[in-house]
């Protein structure tokens, strides 16, 4: 790689999950050129990378006033392909920018692209496929982070296979508490709506963490027997031992999407013994391999919707490792 660094033109750039995956990989990068019109993202980026260029709407970018790019990558919204939305596909303002991503991929011809979307039908996926000249390449989240989170990534990147699965778990990424299933649902923009846990339960459809009373860590207590026998009677399983000795409830199978269906019938625990709460944002950071602490300077729910509107970065390492400058 040239001393000088790359040039690196990110539209729709969000917290800018880019730069923390090319930092991953040691990459130099001479100038970052971030189009981005959300002012809390923008703050989080300007705090962690200083040196960001903010160039605004994407709409209004023009090549003719950027350098050579060497790596132009961006997630475009996908609002209108999200099988969670109304699929409105490409009537939908926010999933028409896409062919902003097609204008600056054919004006600026950089060495390597990279798009990423939701899982959509395929009609609409064979669209975009066409327009970028290649098909795109699944990943799941959940094989380096503690969540289901299934993308789509239209690239020229040779990348080389899928991520090695890091046997990440929720319950490893929790800062307390207990929860029922070994992955997450995926974070989305929405997961900070809902004013109380009722409301976020039954109407939202989120995912819950359980603090459990003191009696649930001494096994050996009566008020611990009493209370497995009933979820054991309730919900026909058992709390179990799991790494470090950490109480878990036993399910089987992966945790669903975020924006999947949530059955309060089928996954809430005994009301009148835990404390339900939702992720905090640390913990969805860590749901997105991003540093801890990494979105602190704006509000909470401000945290949550840029990270559910964010990558999970090292998913994007794994296919930026195989750039070769």
């Amino acid at each position: 790689m040239s001393k000088k660094g790359i040039n690196v033109l990110s539209l729709f750039d969000g917290m800018s999950c880019g730069q923390i995956a090319l930092d991953r990989l040691d990459i130099l990068v001479n100038r970052y050129f971030a189009s981005e019109i959300d002012k809390h993202a923008m703050k989080v980026t300007a705090y962690n990378y200083p040196f960001t260029e903010h160039i605004g709407d994407v709409t209004k970018v023009d090549a003719n006033d950027l350098p050579e790019i060497d790596l132009l990558i961006g997630g475009s919204p996908c609002q209108g392909f999200s099988f969670a939305g109304n699929q409105l596909n490409f009537e939908d303002p926010r999933s028409m920018l896409f062919f902003e991503f097609v204008r600056l991929l054919a004006e600026t011809l950089p060495k390597y692209f990279l798009l990423e979307n939701v899982k959509m039908k395929k009609e609409y996926q064979d669209v975009i496929s066409g327009y970028l000249g290649c098909e795109p390449v699944e990943i799941n989240s959940n094989l380096v982070s503690a969540q289901n989170r299934r993308r789509l990534f239209w690239t020229n990147i040779p990348i080389d296979g899928l991520p090695e699965d890091k046997c990440i778990f929720l319950s490893d990424i929790i800062e307390s508490g207990v929860v029922d299933r070994d992955k997450s649902y995926c974070i989305d923009a929405n997961y900070w709506k809902g004013t109380n846990i009722k409301q976020y339960i039954t109407k939202s459809r989120r995912q819950v963490v359980f603090e459990l009373p003191v009696a649930f860590t001494e096994r050996r207590t009566e008020e611990a027997k009493r209370i497995r026998r009933e979820y054991r009677k309730k919900y026909g399983r058992d709390f179990s031992p799991r790494r470090e000795k950490k109480l878990v409830p036993r399910t089987e199978g992966k945790m669903n999407c975020l924006t999947a269906t949530y059955s309060i019938k089928e996954h809430t625990l005994i009301d009148e013994k835990l404390n339900y709460r939702k992720l905090t944002p640390i913990e969805c950071e860590r749901l997105q391999t991003v540093p801890d602490g990494y979105t602190a300077q704006v509000s909470i729910s401000q945290r949550y919707k840029m990270l559910g509107n964010g990558w999970t970065v090292d998913v994007i390492t794994h296919i930026f490792k195989a750039m070769k400058f």
